[in-house]
């Protein structure tokens, strides 16, 4: 059996997490979640997800500034980052920030399992 793809949430929200650890171990994935985007590179390259999510209000260093560091990593770059917000703006946000896609909150479950397929080829 291949090995279980691996998500990385990033999000301040604690209910956020907790709901997107449930859809996505159901959904067969391996998932590490983290409240703060503090030494982000490191956090990331521990952990050499398959994919994250990021979202905008992040303690300390904000979303934005956290996927341009991993953006400009080159061992990180090649990872999608998926910008995950309640955010109006959440498409000239991710479009700012870098990241691969974006997702606005609150999501349904059918939308954040698809755009993690979508990105998992």
């Amino acid at each position: 059996m291949a090995e279980a793809k691996k998500i990385f949430v990033f999000d301040d929200n604690r209910d956020i997490l907790d709901l997107c650890t449930f859809i996505f171990e159901d959904a067969g994935y391996e998932i590490k979640t983290s409240e703060s985007a503090n030494d982000i590179e490191n956090q990331v390259a521990a952990y050499m997800p398959d994919i994250i999510f990021m979202d905008n209000w992040l303690p300390d260093l904000g979303g934005i500034q956290a996927t341009k560091a991993i953006k400009n990593n080159p061992d990180l770059k090649h990872i999608p980052v998926i910008y995950f917000s309640a955010n109006n703006d959440i498409s000239a946000l991710a479009d700012e920030a870098g990241a691969d896609s974006y997702l606005s909150k609150p999501f349904d479950i059918e939308a954040l399992e698809e755009i993690v397929k979508k990105h998992l080829i």
